[in-house]
């Protein structure tokens, strides 16, 4: 029982659960209730909203219900070159939709592989004798395989393969079948069977934190993300998450940061409208991921982004086909598999380009994820109770008909507008929604419908946008109020 109201410490001594696979039909994962308080704060907000201040980034296109959609190993690890991309090759197909709906074997067609990049993966261990892995598992070159000793003096014996931070030892053979599903997305061989990874020359750095339950303790996976950090490890996936925050593991994600590591988690399989811990972390650090399906549609069961902008993108995590323990394979669903797609997309980025810090990592993958790289949201679904484009509409017409004083002029609303005569005075419109789906109706506005669009083109376009969207405020209240 959790009685302490220093959750910090009891998360340090209680058991929680902090894992999930669900929607498996082999396996199903779930997160266990705790006797800490916890209020589901759903939030009705999916509209989208532009970020001009938060990561350094500008003009990126952020959405409440997709985050930044849709991740692209192509365009990120064009990005992290110099370049804006890669040309299109044709698609896998098959078990292999997620690799093709990241755009993977662009990479790969120009010669980044994942190859000299360690990915840790904190889970329920890894089958490393599986013979679509075990080419790929990390080794410690630094210890001495079964003497007994610390060889490296880094505080585990025998640590040869990663450690078992969940029993105390160096046993990290997945008993489970979570951790090995994750690796195979993430770094499964390509060898002419099974699965392609996406990273699939990348090593992976086994570090079990969860017991064979799928559950653990948050000073098992504070203390293994260290472990990861300390031994040489690039990224770090944890497909794993509860419900409260706890100070270790923040400190160790700052520590991972502060390191050079990046972090790639999963947001969660609640349906809410955040992620779960320590996925809202990812307002600071890392990455946190949600689920998608074949059709880029985001999983019923994918927790949202939240209220608060975070670096949130999407990837496949709906029957997703990768290795289970004794040479099997299996469909799994969830955020679980989604975050190791991502995982694998940042080592493609860091054997482009070793260079990388984390911070820069993140910049380039929400610049190039899907509403940024593409435009547009097509996927976005009618949940959550967003107002369709329509009552947008009619809310914007009766703000500038209703509370816009400025407007009384000898034209009227629209037309002054359409003229182009209003731009400068107008007071505030859209602060809370710029860009896609709220672009049909800034166009409405400025140019009445009308045929004669006063020879404005798409640059101009985007000119008058930014000047709407700047001179906002007054209107925020008021907006937050439909929305």
């Amino acid at each position: 029982m959790l009685n302490s109201s220093d959750t910090n410490q009891a998360f340090s001594k209680e058991k929680v659960s902090v894992s999930w696979s669900l929607f498996s039909h082999r396996n199903e994962l779930t997160i266990e209730s705790s006797d800490l308080p916890f209020i589901n704060q759903r939030s009705s907000a999916t509209y989208t909203n532009k970020i001009t201040d938060n990561f350094g980034i500008s003009d990126a296109e952020y959405n409440h219900n997709l985050g930044y959609g849709l991740v692209s190993a192509a365009e990120a690890v064009g990005k992290a070159l110099g370049n804006s991309g890669f040309p299109n090759v044709p698609s896998l197909g098959g078990q292999e939709w997620g690799a093709d709906l990241v755009q993977a074997p662009e990479v790969w067609s120009n010669g980044y592989t994942g190859k000299g990049v360690i990915v840790a993966v904190l889970d329920t261990g890894v089958d490393y004798q599986h013979s679509d892995l075990n080419d790929n598992i990390w080794t410690n070159t630094k210890e001495i395989a079964s003497n007994g000793i610390d060889d490296d003096l880094n505080g585990y014996i025998d640590d040869i393969s990663g450690w078992n931070f969940h029993g105390g030892n160096n046993d990290i053979l997945d008993r489970n079948s979570h951790g090995t599903h994750v690796s195979g997305i993430i770094a499964g061989e390509k060898n002419g069977f099974g699965v392609t990874g996406i990273a699939y020359d990348a090593q992976i750095m086994p570090v079990k934190v969860l017991g064979d339950s799928g559950s653990g303790y948050y000073d098992s996976i504070s203390n293994g993300i260290r472990y990861a950090v300390d031994n040489g490890a690039n990224i770090i996936n944890l497909s794993l998450g509860g419900k409260f925050p706890a100070n270790n593991i923040a400190e160790s994600l700052e520590y991972a940061n502060s390191m050079g590591v990046v972090v790639v988690m999963s947001a969660g399989n609640y349906g809410e409208s955040k992620p779960c811990y320590p996925g809202l972390d990812a307002d600071k650090w890392g990455l946190v991921v949600g689920a998608v399906d074949q059709d880029n549609q985001l999983a019923d069961f994918s927790n949202r982004p939240g209220s608060n902008d975070i670096a949130y993108v999407t990837a496949p995590g709906v029957q997703v086909y990768s290795t289970i323990p004794n040479n099997e394979y299996d469909f799994y669903s969830g955020t679980s598999m989604a975050s190791p797609h991502v995982a694998g997309v940042v080592a493609l980025m860091l054997n482009a380009n070793s260079n990388l810090t984390p911070d820069r990592v993140r910049q380039i993958i929400i610049e190039t994820s899907g509403n940024n790289a593409h435009g547009t949201f097509s996927n976005t679904r009618d949940i959550s109770g967003y107002l369709p484009n329509n009552e947008i509409n009619n809310e914007i017409e009766m703000i500038v008909n209703n509370h816009n004083s400025s407007f009384n002029n000898s034209f009227s609303d629209y037309q002054s507008l359409n003229y182009g005569e209003s731009i400068n005075q107008m007071p505030n419109l859209i602060s809370a929604f710029p860009g896609n789906i709220i672009g049909d109706t800034i166009k409405r506005f400025l140019y009445n419908d009308n045929e004669d669009n006063s020879g404005k083109g798409d640059n101009d376009m985007s000119s008058i946008i930014k000047d709407i969207t700047e001179q906002l405020q007054p209107y925020q209240q008021l907006l937050n109020f439909f929305f």
